[in-house]
């Protein structure tokens, strides 16, 4: 048995010695890249004798021709190399004289059929074989494919090591709790110690039937005790100066180009940016922008407010030194190209410029690295409400705010002291009574824009989730930068 932590919470109980000994038998194999650091622990398997719907992934299991049975294998890591947890399928159909006569496995959220080049299942010794992507462990019936999406794989197990935190798959939604802004700082940390370059050399042959074999009940039944687990085990063994901070670029990269610009969100990918702050307004036709003032007297030295003009209006408008106002269609467009979250600050806020924002988010596959904030409580409390999906923060200048009452009382996620001017160390206004305060309610403390490193090294020691930077490059630890 492949040892893992916390196995003993793991009901061992077999419901059918027939159907445990079928699934034992024909478990198949895995070939994992000679670099791959994450092997499979649990195995949960269903045996179907008839067309059913699968209790553990969205589709209908139709028996082909031939088959007299099939087992699913519901395959469980503790971690995938960009996120805590991994559920992975593979499904073996046998005939009556118990021979493999075809497979499918899962690949990003669909499933493909296991054949090889000549049309059949790839069958070594008797039994299916399979290839695992590099840290990611979707799989394939062989290298091809894994090699066609090679780019995107590295980029995942290196500089990606870990940016999905703590994941939370549909058939788990509700029920995995750990999804908080503190347990994703911690498996961000965790898993970034275990970035790697992958070979393509797939020599590490995985034996299924080497881990623990369960009904897959049991392993639903387990799965989220054992995220819980490991996030009290992180937050054990991680003390708060060691956590991975979220290094957000104050409206790009502004130190070096137009605030709010293309370029300057291009340039913070280049510094080593986990987001960028964008400021959202409206124009005179409803579009949302993407624009820190009212005024465009300071940016773009026109008169007149943002709001006075029709988009084509304002790009008409535009010197011809000076880039365009972005929409936020084409700021999540581009920031989605350069692997770049997004931190809104909302400066306006209606229904339809709401709907847009969520729109433009779910477009471009952005939600989930995004975070809507603002200095509005009721802006925040309406889109908490109509978009609960959506992590949203609080802004607030006064150090006289209660933190956990303020952002309770719009189900906040995270909350967001502009402190930056207050005092010369602005960071002793984070006491260590503050800080418990906030992290016992489960929010997570986004800092304002600071570019003197010696405040940013003492806001990572202090375990913050995120800092804002006009310098982005300053955000990251010295050890790490080129």
């Amino acid at each position: 048995m492949i040892p893992t932590d916390n196995l003993d919470a793991l009901d061992l109980t077999i419901l059918s010695t027939e159907d445990h000994a079928l699934a034992a038998r024909h478990a198949p194999r895995i070939r994992f890249d000679a670099r791959e650091p994450f092997l499979p622990s649990v195995v949960g398997y269903t045996v179907f004798y008839e067309d059913a719907p699968s209790p553990s992934f969205p589709r209908q299991i139709t028996l082909p021709p031939g088959a007299s049975c099939a087992v699913e294998y519901a395959v469980w890591w503790d971690w995938d190399i960009e996120h805590l947890y991994e559920l992975e399928h593979i499904w073996v159909y046998v005939d009556g004289a118990g021979n493999v006569v075809d497979g499918e496995a899962s690949w990003h959220g669909g499933y493909f059929p296991m054949v090889d080049e000549h049309g059949a299942p790839p069958i070594e010794d008797g039994r299916l074989t399979v290839y695992s992507e590099p840290g990611k462990h979707a799989f394939a019936a062989s290298p091809r494919r894994l090699h066609e999406r090679a780019a995107n794989t590295r980029r995942s197990c290196t500089t990606h090591a870990g940016h999905m935190c703590v994941h939370v798959t549909p058939l788990f939604d509700g029920v995995i709790q750990e999804r908080r802004p503190l347990a994703n700082r911690l498996v961000h940390t965790y898993l970034e110690r275990f970035a790697f370059t992958p070979s393509y050399e797939f020599s590490q042959v995985f034996d299924l039937d080497v881990c623990a074999f369960v009904p897959w009940e049991n392993l639903r039944a387990w799965i989220p005790k054992q995220v819980a687990w490991w996030v009290g085990r992180l937050r054990a063994t991680i003390p708060p100066h060691e956590q991975r901070v979220l290094r957000i670029a104050h409206r790009g990269a502004s130190a070096y180009a137009q605030e709010n610009s293309l370029a300057a969100f291009r340039k913070a990918a280049e510094l080593g940016a986990d987001m960028v702050e964008i400021d959202i307004r409206a124009t005179a036709d409803g579009v949302p922008v993407v624009s820190h003032d009212s005024s465009l007297k300071r940016v773009f030295g026109v008169e007149g407010n943002v709001g006075d003009y029709t988009l084509s209006q304002l790009r008409a408008l535009t010197p011809a030194d000076r880039e365009p106002i972005p929409t936020l269609e084409e700021v999540a467009a581009e920031c989605r190209q350069l692997d770049l979250g997004l931190y809104l600050d909302i400066k306006e806020l209606t229904a339809p410029v709401a709907a847009a924002i969520v729109e433009s988010l779910d477009r471009h596959h952005l939600t989930r690295y995004s975070i809507a904030g603002s200095f509005r409580a009721d802006w925040l409390a309406e889109i908490k409400a109509n978009f609960p999906q959506i992590a949203t923060s609080i802004l607030f200048a006064s150090v006289h705010v209660d933190p956990v009452l303020l952002a309770r009382s719009i189900n906040c996620d995270y909350v967001h002291p502009c402190w930056e001017s207050k005092t010369p160390e602005p960071h002793r206004l984070l006491t260590p009574a503050w800080i418990e305060k906030v992290r016992a309610a489960d929010l997570g403390i986004i800092c304002w824009h600071e570019e003197r490193p010696s405040e940013i090294a003492a806001l990572q020691a202090l375990g913050v989730d995120g800092i804002c930077s006009d310098q982005p490059e300053l955000l990251v630890p010295p050890a790490r930068r080129a």
